[in-house]
């Protein structure tokens, strides 16, 4: 793929870093999206108007245009989905058919907008870590026929139990292709009628009561012109010990299959049983939106430079001891909506780069990164006219840190632009931690990477300027047990915001690398997306193609 300059040169990357980023701005901001009267920023509610003007005054205010055609605004469709009445996940053709409840041995839920699923005498079929990954040579549907049978499928992927990064699928790091989300899509894209995950503690990285109360209540998913019927009529888990009983039903055993699937050459193993289960949908249609503005390019207008952050939180939530159930979402993510907006206006400030600059705000972040997801299905602009781009989000109040990592690793030319920012700030570079829980694949910027955009999310470490990585550590720990996702996630006049300006200095920084070069970023070689970049980039008329 053509990429122009190899780099940004030095001069540009340290002019990115002139403008000062407002931290008065990014307080004002943040205190005013978490106040109790935005009643947690909860999408499709009689408050999101409220927040969405503000945030669109606050985007005017920092020089920003509309970025919607003349409008601030894109409508993004929702369906939210709540099954009831679910029926036992029966198993029949061995000696003793079996029987497993819903909730503490099986969840289901359906992509397809429909009153009633029902998976009558499906064929189970085990197909290992449910993978298909031509670049790496790896089919584990090679030689079956999907249609009218349910896939049995490992969580995570092959090389999970790896103590290093090594291996085809980069040994303990998750890939994409061991996240979930992938599993359940390419078994629809296989034709599947329906998929069931086998959960295991270690390799998903949570119990199964965090699969249980994430999969039981109401799912919401981007509305579809086919009404999801492209997917598969339900997709779920099923807890270890039941698939470990399925599979002795058919004479096989769980472990010895397990292993197999660990190895290149992999084939499908129909299980001679067939599975039914079922339950009904209540369905209920809304909107939400989110908010676009751009500051045009000067030189090429045409090619354009993402920055993302959401604004929606959870809205009312459980009371605390106070009786407090707003749900004020002050770090998750009014501090992103604020430094997104800081980042704009600083970048008008400094004139207009080569590249256009686009600033998005998204929507339904906490019900699955579906704001998101429909600007990427539905790109305002071509996303082979798309650069690359910077998402953020949660930024916490802490002293400045030492170093930042990449989230997701060394994946793609944009690794080279963050290692030189570093060093133009003095920070340094440390390994993402617990790279195994695969959190390259649970923010906003991947609905744009997964479509083979180039984006940048990078983590502030621990390690603090003042107090070490004991203190960063603590901050981080006492944030996440006390106040994530509670109503205690509130603004207080005494945060500390040195890291947070740290954050946004080198935000800026990465971004504005971007739009005044005329590089062009692609995915490393064998990486799970560049086949999709490259296919576009073929494609396309300008825009990476040139």
């Amino acid at each position: 793929m053509p990429k122009g300059t190899a780099l940004p040169p030095p001069e540009q990357a340290a002019a990115a870093k002139t403008p000062d980023i407002s931290v008065d701005l990014m307080k004002q901001i943040t205190k005013r999206l978490s106040a109790d009267d935005f009643e947690g920023r909860a999408p499709s509610t009689a408050v999101e108007p409220k927040v969405l003007d503000y945030i669109v005054s606050q985007f005017k205010a920092a020089g920003l245009q509309p970025g919607n055609h003349g409008e601030w605004l894109q409508t993004v469709p929702t369906v939210e989905i709540t099954g009831s009445d679910y029926t036992p996940l029966t198993v029949k053709g061995a000696k003793t058919p079996l029987s497993f409840h819903f909730g503490d041995q099986y969840v289901a839920a359906s992509y397809r907008v429909t009153p009633k699923t029902q998976v009558k005498d499906s064929e189970l079929v085990f197909v290992g870590y449910g993978i298909d990954a031509p670049e790496l040579g790896w089919n584990d549907y090679a030689g079956i026929d999907m249609h009218g049978k349910t896939a049995v499928i490992l969580v995570n992927d092959p090389d999970y139990a790896n103590e290093t990064e090594q291996g085809l699928f980069k040994g303990r790091r998750m890939t994409y292709y061991g996240r979930w989300t992938y599993k359940f899509e390419e078994a629809a894209r296989q034709g599947a009628t329906a998929a069931l995950i086998v959960h295991d503690t270690f390799p998903a990285a949570y119990g199964w009561n965090v699969v249980n109360s994430s999969w039981t209540g109401a799912q919401y998913y981007v509305q579809k012109p086919n009404d999801g019927m492209d997917q598969t009529q339900a997709n779920g888990w099923v807890q270890k010990p039941v698939a470990e009983a399925i599979l002795k039903a058919a004479g096989k055993d769980l472990a010895a299959l397990s292993a197999a699937a660990k190895q290149k050459g992999f084939k499908p193993v129909p299980l001679g049983l067939k599975v039914s289960f079922g339950f009904d949908n209540a369905i209920r249609r809304s909107t939400s939106h989110n908010v676009v503005g751009i500051l045009p390019g000067k030189v090429r207008p045409d090619e354009y430079v993402l920055y993302s952050a959401h604004w929606d939180h959870l809205g009312h939530c459980t009371p605390d001891a106070t009786g407090d159930d707003i749900c004020n979402g002050a770090v998750d993510n009014a501090t992103g909506v604020a430094a997104l907006t800081a980042i704009a206006k600083a970048n008008a400030e400094a004139g207009p780069a080569d590249r256009s600059e686009v600033f998005l705000a998204v929507t339904l972040e906490e019900s699955g990164l579906l704001g998101s997801e429909y600007y990427a299905a539905n790109p305002i602009y071509p996303l082979d006219h798309t650069v690359g781009g910077v998402n953020m989000d949660a930024l916490l109040p802490a002293p400045r840190s030492r170093s930042y990592s990449m989230t997701g690793g060394d994946k793609s030319d944009l690794t080279s632009i963050f290692r030189d920012t570093l060093a133009d700030e003095g920070l340094s570079e440390v390994p993402e931690g617990h790279s195994e829980r695969g959190g390259y694949y649970r923010s906003d910027h991947f609905s744009m990477a997964k479509r083979g955009v180039p984006m940048f999310d990078v983590g502030r470490s621990s390690d603090l300027f003042e107090g070490g990585k004991e203190a960063g550590e603590k901050i981080g720990e006492e944030y996440t047990a006390k106040h994530y996702h509670a109503p205690s996630d509130e603004y207080s006049d005494d945060w500390n915001w040195d890291g947070i300006v740290e954050d946004a200095d080198l935000y800026y920084a990465l971004g504005r690398s971007l739009a005044d070069s005329d590089f062009w970023p692609d995915w490393n070689e064998g990486d799970e997306f560049r086949a999709i970049r490259d296919k576009a980039c073929a494609a396309a008329t300008g825009g990476c193609h040139k």
